[in-house]
């Protein structure tokens, strides 16, 4: 029964190993993302998985890629791919292991480690300047234990600790990793798959320290029917709220700057997490804030 299973598995195409272990929420934007950046990344690659929801992709004996997958602490994934990366290197540089098996050091992690509990792990290897794409689903809270807030919540966004809606701003990770002066930071989002694979591609072309920061809508966080995930992500680009961006050789370039902007009204009113701003008597002012800090971020890019 083991083996035929086993064979089972081993016979299928790569993108129908994702969500072989636990099942995922249906919908799930950072599910939708990790397919497509699959894809990309392929088999020759070690994937370290710091706890979160993708961790739920491996149940033992599976793991959810032909490649190696290993599972870390929250805080921890950078260190345990420094570690991999060195053994990996020492194995060639002594001749026990050919450079053509040589295995692309990949981290993955959701926002509450990426923007949190292992930033500092994440700033320490990238000053080592350590060779490793680091993976983000950002679904803007930590919604492997209950959608609390995290440092990537919105403004505005109710979360099940914040049920008046966050207070505080959502973290600058593009910007924080760009400061570092990696070789390489993208914005993408499962939704502009092409936009998506043409920056996978291209970091997986370079050496260092790369981020792929996928904004990953969460119809369970975010309170939204599953059917609408597409609709919420190419509702985030076309409003703004969610830039298609890179960093490379110390510039910013923005790789698909919508030229009518849709109000973010259109983009926050799919969600139940933002369902108290539309209420009478609520909290309405906070859309026309959050519009205006949409208006200024792209006026200073179009300047």
């Amino acid at each position: 029964m083991k083996e035929s299973v086993l064979k089972r598995m081993k016979d299928l195409p790569s993108s129908h190993l994702l969500g072989a272990g636990t099942p995922m929420c249906a919908g799930c934007g950072g599910l939708e993302a990790l397919h497509e950046i699959y894809d990309q990344v392929g088999a020759k690659s070690v994937f370290v998985n710091a706890a979160g929801c993708m961790t739920l992709l491996a149940t033992y004996p599976f793991t959810p890629f032909r490649g190696s997958w290993l599972y870390t602490a929250m805080a921890s994934a950078p260190a345990g791919a420094q570690g991999v990366r060195d053994a990996l290197d020492i194995l060639i540089d002594s001749g026990r292991l050919p450079p053509d098996e040589d295995l692309a050091t990949v981290v993955l992690t959701g926002d509450g480690a990426a923007y949190g509990m292992g930033l500092s792990a994440t700033s320490g290897a990238i000053e080592r300047g350590l060779d490793f794409l680091y993976i983000c689903y950002d679904n803007e809270g930590y919604a492997n234990t209950g959608q609390q807030a995290s440092a990537a919540t919105p403004h505005g966004a109710q979360t099940s600790t914040t049920t008046l809606g966050y207070a505080g701003y959502k973290k600058d990770l593009f910007g924080i990793w760009a400061a570092h002066r990696p070789t390489y930071v993208a914005t993408v989002i499962g939704a502009e798959p092409l936009d998506l694979a043409r920056k996978v591609q291209k970091a997986m072309s370079l050496a260092g320290p790369r981020l792929i920061l996928a904004l990953a809508p969460c119809p369970t966080g975010w309170d939204f029917d599953p059917q609408y995930t597409a609709d919420v992500g190419r509702l985030a680009v076309q409003t703004g709220i969610w830039p298609l961006k890179e960093y490379v050789g110390g510039e910013v370039v923005h790789t698909k700057a919508p030229k009518q902007r849709l109000p973010v009204e259109e983009y926050l009113r799919l969600q139940g997490r933002y369902a108290h701003l539309f209420e009478a008597g609520g909290q309405a002012g906070l859309i026309d804030e959050i519009q205006a800090r949409v208006d200024a971020y792209w006026d200073g890019v179009e300047r």
